[in-house]
């Protein structure tokens, strides 16, 4: 699976939008300055993003985006369904009569694997709020890794 850029950086920004805008409107050229993305991309995901509901723009001086909700609420499989960023594995599409092999209806003898490897994601990416992101919630310690390995070997 592949994820572009496209859901990539509407993860950043908003992240950068959670951490910078506590209170008050961020502008996009910030966004961009900081996560080194072009405004012009910025502007075609916010404009995804506003429709999604996910965020809220500010007119006038001072003004810009904030979050539409806390970010506490808001998950990280919104942001990337809001900006049309398909969270699948197989090569199917859905609902369409053709199936994984392109030239008949049949499914690949894989196609259950990487079903279910896209709902995996889909429901790890639905557990994680723009919050723990920003709150360094997600991050897993090399360490603890290590010695979870080191102990199932002995």
């Amino acid at each position: 699976m592949k994820l572009t850029t496209k859901g990539r950086y509407a993860v950043m920004a908003m992240a950068d939008l959670a951490r910078f805008g506590t209170g008050k409107p961020v502008a996009l050229a910030d966004i961009a300055q900081r996560q080194e993305i072009s405004l012009s991309y910025l502007e075609q995901l916010f404009a995804k993003l506003r429709r999604g509901d996910l965020v809220k723009s500010v007119r006038g001086p001072g003004g810009g985006y904030r979050l539409a909700r806390s970010a506490e609420e808001i998950r990280i499989s919104d942001v990337i369904m809001a900006v049309d960023e398909p969270i699948k594995a197989t090569r199917c599409e859905v609902g369409s009569p053709k199936g994984c092999m392109g030239h008949s209806s049949s499914r690949c003898i894989t196609h259950d694997l990487w079903e279910e490897l896209s709902h995996q994601i889909q429901v790890y990416l639905s557990g994680v709020s723009l919050a723990d992101v920003i709150n360094g919630r997600v991050a897993r310690s090399a360490g603890n890794d290590t010695q979870l390995t080191a102990t199932a070997a002995d």
